[in-house]
């Protein structure tokens, strides 16, 4: 009988609907995966003949190749905006861990930066966890209306949940970022995956607008469409502000794992509060979905931890960081991993 559920189950959970949001979220991957080195490739190009722009130069400007990662990229957060229409938070979100993956694979073979070997695993784990995620996924809820979605945003239960991650992010801006945010990652972090998990469910409400607009039911007369539409561009532009600070003032190999738990993490469980994702699940697949996405966490930190320890002579390096050999290293400012908290331009600056 429990085999049978479960069948049924995994059938509703690969609606239409959800394969085509899996197709955008991976098409999204791709493309946001491959503007990394299209973008890198032109800044390359462009350093080669101007300042670069490490330096403050802006000569990528003018460069046809860095403009191709741009528009790369844009569509893929456009394929990305489109797979919230169809799918689930919890099914869109874990998937973006793919575009490391095809990062790095791109990178080792267009750019010739070696992937260590616990690299390729950590792509196989995040693969094997995206799977599991796809397999797993409950069925997207059936809205007929933006209204219906406001509803749902304007239950206690969210209400409560949105007013704690806009109380946490004004204290953490007013209160914390002016003493620590140059000194502690997770200020600035923090800010970023709390508003950006209602930046998410701002952007699937207005995804699912769009979409039924565009079936020939016009959601453009609702003020409910226009509403979320600022909350977008709010939450968007706050989150990329305070990324771009973590981004500047840390180290990306630190920034980018972190970030991903965090936000991921903050979006699953704003998606389970509003869309009730949970509720259309047995408790097995609700596990089984956790494991993919710890599974999915693992093989990311794994590529951020290994991605400079390609040859021989890095490895080397990381091995002895990581038996906190300090009398070699002149700035302190090293985490207990071996890995710079700081910048190396903000250390040189300082």
């Amino acid at each position: 009988m429990s085999t049978e559920v479960t069948r049924h189950s995994w059938r509703e959970g690969m609606s239409s609907d959800n394969i085509k949001g899996l197709v955008l979220a991976l098409s999204s991957s791709l493309f946001i995966g491959a503007s990394f080195i299209v973008k890198k490739k032109g800044l390359k190009k462009a350093g080669a003949s101007g300042i670069r722009a490490g330096s403050g130069g802006y000569s990528y400007l003018l460069e046809p190749l860095w403009w191709a990662g741009m528009i790369t990229m844009v569509v893929g957060e456009i394929a990305n905006f489109a797979a919230y229409a169809f799918a689930p938070a919890i099914l869109v979100t874990p998937l973006g861990a793919l575009s490391i993956i095809i990062s790095a694979v791109l990178a080792h073979i267009i750019l010739r930066e070696k992937l260590h070997v616990y690299g390729i695993l950590g792509c196989v784990l995040c693969v094997v966890g995206s799977t599991t995620i796809v397999l797993h996924a409950p069925p997207e809820r059936q809205i007929e209306s933006v209204i219906e979605v406001w509803d749902l945003a304007t239950e206690p239960g969210f209400l409560f949940y949105a007013s704690l991650v806009v109380t946490a992010a004004f204290v953490l801006i007013f209160q914390f970022i002016p003493q620590y945010g140059q000194t502690h990652i997770m200020v600035y972090i923090g800010v970023c995956s709390l508003v950006g998990s209602l930046s998410v469910m701002s952007v699937k409400a207005l995804g699912i607008a769009l979409k039924l607009t565009f079936s020939g039911t016009n959601q453009l007369i609702y003020p409910q469409t226009w509403a979320f539409t600022l909350i977008v561009i709010t939450c968007v532009l706050t989150q990329m502000n305070y990324l771009n600070k973590a981004l500047d003032t840390f180290n990306t190999a630190v920034v980018s794992p972190i970030y991903y738990v965090m936000f991921t993490s903050l979006t699953i469980l704003a998606s389970v509060i509003m869309f009730k994702d949970w509720d259309r699940q047995t408790p097995t697949q609700i596990v089984t979905e956790m494991c993919g996405f710890v599974t999915i966490l693992s093989g990311t930190f794994l590529l951020h931890k290994t991605k400079d320890m390609g040859d021989g002579a890095s490895l080397t390096a990381s091995l002895s960081l990581s038996k906190r050999s300090l009398k070699h290293v002149e700035d302190g400012r090293v985490d207990p991993e071996g890995i710079p908290l700081k910048r190396q331009d903000s250390l040189r600056t300082t």
